[in-house]
């Protein structure tokens, strides 16, 4: 029985449990294995553990693997479907081999070809909420969200949002066809979007945020105190936010959000978790172990005081630099 609170997503109709379940890091992708090395049987056990705890929204998207993580999901919902929300992302080109071709696509043509490919992987005749994963710059977002809408209207997908995407793109997509959620990284270390007045964008539209990587990749737990406990293949070794002198300069800011969570007999991961909903978002921490879906889904039952959020809020005050969150080249591709 599910004791994790619902909440609205949007203004369309679509209601989630206040957290869901980020399920990138449960298949290799990119080129090997993301946060540690992935393990079938654990990840599935995580995602029946979630269900059993009432967490029941799943996040994936076709380029993980690319299709490795969707097709993942379908074993693990086997006989289930119809009690799970499931999220899925589509941009990232993928030809025909299912290699990534480092472009955006969001043509009519593509997003056609893409819902059919998701919709195979992930076992089913409908998705829940489908995003585009990056704005193809080549393509105006009208027609992007126009075929998107196509796709609610066929059935195949019930809810549309977009990812990673700037208040004027909001503002033309949601013209075009409602838009349920935007999905952006967000948490203690990362308001980038706050600060872009992205989130006065959203509520000024009834758009919800859901938000990704908020316990900072992992940073946030507070178990990595040195460059060399990240993993020799460990992608977050590649984020300026983690690199050289910065690195040092954030792990005092997170054991200083350490301390508040001793206080509260709690992890710095559960109150990072809880940081986000107190702000009136859904985050989606990603896991692959039934240890941290259990302590993640707890996290959503933690009340926190506006002196809490004015506390932490202190530790690391808004605007500031604590690094990019993605290299050169990708933050091109974010915010546009």
């Amino acid at each position: 029985m599910s004791t994790i609170k619902e909440v609205k997503l949007g203004s369309q109709g679509l209601v989630i449990p206040s957290i869901g379940l980020g399920c990138m890091g449960m298949t290799t992708g990119f080129g090997g294995d993301i946060y540690g090395k992935a393990d079938e049987k654990q990840a599935i056990a995580t995602i029946h553990r979630s269900l059993e705890l009432g967490g029941i929204f799943l996040d994936t998207a076709d380029i993980y693997g690319p299709f490795l993580n969707e097709r993942l999901i379908a074993k693990a919902i086997q006989g289930n479907r119809e009690k799970h929300i499931i999220a899925t992302k589509f941009g990232f080109e993928i030809d025909d081999n299912g290699q990534a071709t480092g472009a955006f696509n969001g043509s009519k043509n593509y997003v056609k070809k893409a819902v059919e490919r998701s919709l195979k992987n992930l076992g089913t005749d409908y998705i829940d909420l489908y995003y585009l994963h990056r704005l193809d710059t080549n393509t105006p977002i009208e027609e992007t969200v126009e075929a998107m809408g196509e796709l609610v209207k066929e059935g195949k997908v019930k809810y549309i949002g977009l990812s990673e995407v700037g208040s004027e793109t909001i503002r033309k997509a949601h013209k075009i066809h409602p838009l349920t959620a935007v999905q952006s990284e967000y948490s203690l270390f990362e308001r980038q979007i706050e600060e872009l007045g992205i989130l006065d964008t959203l509520q000024e539209l009834g758009i919800s945020l859901i938000a990704y990587s908020p316990v900072g990749r992992g940073f946030l737990n507070g178990e990595t105190q040195k460059p060399e406990d990240f993993n020799e293949n460990d992608f977050r070794k590649f984020i300026p936010k983690y690199q050289g002198e910065q690195f040092y300069k954030n792990v005092e800011l997170v054991n200083e959000i350490r301390k508040v969570a001793e206080e509260k007999n709690i992890t710095s991961a559960q109150l990072a978790i809880a940081w986000v909903i107190a702000k009136g978002h859904t985050p989606i921490p990603g896991t692959k172990r039934v240890k941290y879906v259990e302590e993640n889904i707890a996290a959503a039952g933690i009340s926190l005081t506006q002196e809490d959020l004015n506390r932490l809020e202190k530790i690391i005050p808004l605007g500031t630099d604590n690094g990019a969150r993605y290299d050169a080249a990708s933050m091109k591709g974010v915010n546009l």
